[in-house]
């Protein structure tokens, strides 16, 4: 029964996760890319202080700030107002997949920073990963261009698995929690140069763009978080990875009924192969985290699965 729970809980946080991608595009009607970031996150991480004092967490030694530092910089504010900017152009349907191609630069990190040798699969499946993303990026200009929003979406899915490989020592010494809280909250105070200009745009913005905007900060910021750890918590890693890649499809269908965004031929072709490319990278057992979600909290390494927001 308890499992059966876990697959309902994460059924549940894959969908608020999923819709993340939709929300951006709707509050991005009334905000501008970075103020549409540093509002999310104020209200994300005010959010997560709530379980935060529940789970008691610590306060991060002094030696670990300028790491935290660079982990809120690149998971939280480049990665956020990247993603944001992207998706001024991109559909949320094509760039939950592109995002989808974390684990792939993952590999390759591996090989770079971690001196890991890769088979031939985790080469196989990088080619096939990135030719997905050329057939989403074209379905999405409507021509033979690259959209400059795809690239932007792309460069925060590179500036994410950074952010991922560079946690991997601190998961020894703190939880997972503990390390998200410390990278939202430091990247937060990274967007706060956006705060001039803010308050004017609460005042103009619509109703709609600003509750898009509450939603994404409280709801996939947060609620889908906890989720993803209570059902990571019950199911392990290998179990839940399995599911979690239905998240771009329902980032896709989500964007359908709450935006009207009709997929490309192109974004439903890459979209699969993009997906088959991340499956192919890490079939053999290559060490690579497929995820943008860490797990539970108390645990020392990322979760297996994908495309968490």
């Amino acid at each position: 029964m308890k499992n059966r729970w876990a697959v309902v809980v994460l059924f549940g946080a894959m969908v608020l996760g999923a819709s993340a991608f939709p929300g951006i595009r709707a509050a991005l009607d009334g905000y501008s890319p970075y103020h549409l970031a540093l509002f999310r996150f104020v209200i994300a991480s005010l959010t997560l202080a709530v379980p935060a004092v529940v789970l008691r967490v610590r306060v991060p030694r002094r030696k670990d700030l300028p790491r935290l530092i660079l982990l809120g910089f690149l998971g939280f504010a480049f990665y956020h107002v990247a993603l944001n900017y992207g998706e001024m152009t991109v559909t949320a349907g094509a760039a939950s997949f592109i995002i989808c191609t974390v684990p792939i630069f993952n590999v390759a990190l591996s090989m770079f920073m971690l001196r890991e040798r890769l088979r031939p699969a985790a080469w196989a499946g990088m080619a096939v990963s990135m030719f997905g993303v050329a057939l989403i990026t074209l379905g999405e200009n409507g021509g033979f261009e690259p959209r400059a929003g795809a690239l932007l979406i792309l460069a925060a899915a590179v500036a994410q698995s950074f952010y991922f490989v560079l946690q991997k020592p601190l998961l020894e010494s703190y939880s997972a929690f503990e390390v998200v809280c410390y990278g939202a909250w430091s990247g937060t105070g990274l967007l706060l140069v956006f705060t001039p200009g803010l308050f004017e745009a609460v005042q103009r913005a619509t109703s709609g763009a600003t509750w898009s905007v509450v939603y994404l900060g409280m709801v996939p910021g947060a609620l889908a978080y906890l989720g993803w750890s209570y059902a990571l918590a019950k199911m392990g890693v290998s179990r839940m990875s399995s599911y979690l890649y239905l998240i771009p499809v329902l980032a896709m269908i989500i964007g359908y009924l709450w935006l009207g965004e009709v997929p490309t031929g192109l974004a439903l072709l890459g979209g699969p192969i993009t997906l088959a490319g991340v499956v192919l990278a890490g079939w053999t057992g290559q060490p690579v985290s497929v995820s943008a979600m860490p797990p539970a909290p108390g645990e020392g390494a990322p979760a297996a699965g994908c495309c968490g927001e």
